[in-house]
């Protein structure tokens, strides 16, 4: 009874069509570190930095997986997101702040391999004393709101680029 229980439980699967199997998993994608394509970030970052993104688009609904590369002095003023925020250290390390004043005393430095969960809404601050690599994954569609619109780069007469300019190394 036991062994016609679990041939019924794995049967379909086993007649499967691996072929089938692997057409729904046709969007697999590698990046490898020399393969990552860097362009110049979209006009809510301050300029200077870079993004590759991996996965999705953080401009339309649903999930994506961004990086950012960001160089020793670059900061990000007070800000917040309308979406729950995932951020990795891949390299080097990021001074992250919360609150709507730029407390550097009251920052935390995340080392390479560390991890935040930035819930939507908080308002939060980065620093980077050091050329730096961070992950960031969440839900699009993503947007950055600065806490003192004087902040903002897009306010501060800058060209906005055309939608092909912006993230350019997304992932098809």
């Amino acid at each position: 009874m036991k062994a016609v229980f679990i041939g019924a439980l794995i049967g379909p699967l086993l007649s499967s069509s691996p072929v089938k199997a692997a057409d729904a998993i046709d969007t697999h994608k590698v990046f490898l570190p020399q393969e990552i394509q860097w362009a110049t970030t979209p006009p809510s970052l301050p300029s200077g930095a870079e993004v590759a993104v991996l996965h999705g688009d953080p401009e339309k609904p649903g999930m994506f997986v961004l990086r950012l590369k960001l160089p020793k002095g670059y900061k990000i003023a007070p800000h917040m997101h309308n979406q729950s925020e995932n951020l990795t250290v891949i390299s080097g390390s990021l001074r992250l702040g919360l609150g709507p004043a730029a407390d550097r005393a009251s920052v935390e430095t995340l080392p390479a391999g560390s991890f935040s969960s930035m819930p939507h809404g908080v308002v939060h601050y980065a620093l980077v004393n050091e050329d730096s690599v961070v992950q960031i994954s969440g839900s699009g569609p993503w947007n950055i709101e600065y806490v003192n619109p004087k902040d903002d780069p897009r306010l501060n007469g800058a060209p906005e680029p055309t939608q092909n300019e912006l993230y350019s190394s997304r992932s098809r």
